[in-house]
């Protein structure tokens, strides 16, 4: 190997796959295709003469010398990054939001006129993802995010939105042609759409109370608007929640199936802990609760289990 610096593209690239523990979400934080970053990773691996990371589950894990790697290459690019926000920070007018995509597109998307009255010198850039940015590096301005539990870290501040009820909908062709009994483990007789994974309709039902899940099958749809609108064209049964599927609800176009009160995570507003009071942040902030709290989520058409 020579003194020469490895491609800036792969090391982009070996970062993205180091934090996100998937070559199809580094792809899309990078926006370009999954085959261009493993092609970067094989590359850069044999420029290197080691291996960077090994397969675990569905994603990749760092390897020991990987982790080494990564910690290094990473703090590069931060100082890359704060020193590039620094020089651009007093001139910079766009308010950039890393969102996730289902309230990106189902919530955010239909409201951003408002949001440009609120903020009308600010350019507003938002960027459906299931990356997480790197805020201390000046990746975004501000992260809308769904989790299991709120973010912990010194250098960011986070404050959550909205903890939903999460449920199955479906849409009234798909319940008048699949009529179900009265329990939970009647879900399986209809066919049902997933996320990511099985991952949350597993968790879902062990939570609404079945004791044994069995193997799951259906189409793998990766974000959640994509899931809900599967259900709206009778595709199957989705795992939403209130604030996603509250219009849907209150038209008709999607039906709540049962009546349970689960909740998996919540949605969190996270900045920069020293620009958590900038004034353009702290009106999104606000925006976002009144946006959050609209959300005709209290009085649902309900699906009973067994209702025919």
């Amino acid at each position: 190997m020579t003194g020469r610096l490895p491609p800036l593209i792969a090391l982009r690239a070996f970062d993205a796959v180091g934090r996100c523990g998937s070559v199809r979400a580094a792809a899309e934080e990078l926006s370009v295709s999954h085959t261009v970053i493993s092609r970067h990773i094989r590359n850069l691996e044999a420029r290197l003469g080691r291996a960077l990371f090994v397969a675990k589950g569905r994603g990749l894990a760092l390897t020991e010398d990987g982790a080494r790697y990564h910690a290094q290459i990473r703090q590069a690019f931060d100082q890359i990054a704060r020193a590039t926000a620094e020089l651009g920070r007093s001139q910079r007018r766009v308010l950039e939001i890393w969102c996730t995509p289902g309230l990106a597109t189902l919530r955010l998307m239909p409201n951003l006129p408002d949001l440009e009255a609120v903020l009308p010198d600010r350019e507003i850039v938002l960027q459906p993802t299931i990356s997480r940015p790197q805020l201390t590096r000046g990746e975004a301005d501000v992260e809308i995010v769904y989790l299991d539990n709120p973010p912990t870290s010194d250098a960011v501040l986070a404050e959550m939105l909205a903890a939903p009820r999460v449920f199955p909908v479906a849409s009234p062709a798909l319940l008048a042609r699949r009529p179900i009994g009265d329990d939970v483990a009647a879900l399986l007789n209809l066919p049902l759409v997933h996320e990511e994974s099985t991952v949350q309709w597993r968790d879902w039902l062990r939570r609404a109370g079945l004791r044994h899940v069995p193997e799951l099958h259906g189409p793998h749809l990766w974000h959640a608007h994509l899931t809900i609108e599967a259900a709206r064209l009778g595709q199957g049964v989705a795992i939403a929640n209130e604030v996603l599927v509250a219009d849907d609800l209150a038209s008709g176009r999607l039906i709540e199936v049962g009546k349970t009160d689960i909740e998996l995570g919540a949605y969190y507003f996270v900045a920069p802990r020293a620009r958590w009071d900038d004034p353009d942040i702290a009106k999104l902030r606000g925006w976002v609760h009144g946006l959050m709290a609209q959300a005709p989520a209290l009085v649902h058409r309900r699906h009973r289990l067994g209702a025919k």
